[in-house]
């Protein structure tokens, strides 16, 4: 699942925008934003993995509001009625350029070359053994050989460290996706371990740095049928 964000000072473009993404299974909206500085204050506490930008609005710029945020980790899809911008929203790495009004079929193309451009971060990142994420309004490198066990708290999720836990707005089904699945496994609805950090295992629990962390009935067989295949 990729998460978006859009922004554009027309209701009605928003509510296309809206639309086409409730098409696209794999698309979650995170947001949607008339005002851009609601806008800048969630990307400076959240992250997405997709923003869907406009570029004339009244009180900015959308390339500059772009330049201005820390979007290393983020696809951008500029939207506008103005075909002069093109290029130069291409100069500042967006992903594609969708030209109003957008046609469904234009948008889906677009939100497929997002789709591989975070999919080639994520790789790049998993390749260097780290990932990112957003907290305190900072991008955190984390090495995935630190991270202990990962807490599921509603909208958020703790990442527990040797030495310290980092707190960030973030679902587990989305850092799910984001870590490699022969590591870390899913044990419950609120957990997830790297198998390496497992000191040992019952039936319904499993013991991880000093930490009791349940088994899920809904996770058990799953794991159990993971777990068995290490053994082979």
């Amino acid at each position: 699942m990729l998460t978006c964000i859009a922004l554009d000072d027309e209701p009605l473009a928003l509510q296309v925008i809206k639309k086409y993404i409730e098409k696209i299974y794999f698309l979650e909206c995170k947001g949607l934003f008339t005002d851009v500085e609601e806008a800048r204050k969630f990307l400076e506490s959240s992250s997405v993995d997709i923003i869907f930008l406009d570029i004339q609005m009244p009180d900015v710029n959308g390339i500059e509001f772009s330049k201005s945020l820390n979007l290393k980790h983020t696809a951008v899809i500029f939207t506008t009625a103005f075909s002069e911008y093109a290029i130069e929203g291409f100069n500042v790495d967006a992903v594609d350029y969708l030209l109003k009004p957008i046609e469904y079929d234009r948008f889906l193309k677009g939100v497929f070359k997002a789709k591989e451009y975070v999919d080639y971060l994520n790789s790049q990142e998993l390749h260097q053994g780290y990932i990112f994420v957003k907290s305190d309004y900072q991008m955190v490198k984390i090495f995935l050989k630190d991270i202990v066990y990962i807490e599921g708290l509603d909208d958020y999720i703790k990442i527990y460290l040797p030495q310290r836990s980092i707190l960030t707005l973030m679902t587990l089904k989305t850092i799910t996706q984001k870590l490699p699945s022969k590591e870390f496994l899913r044990v419950h609805r609120s957990y997830i371990v790297p198998v390496s950090k497992i000191d040992h295992i019952s039936k319904s629990k499993i013991r991880v740095a000093d930490k009791d962390i349940p088994i899920g009935i809904s996770y058990s067989e799953s794991f159990f049928i993971a777990m068995e295949q290490r053994l082979q």
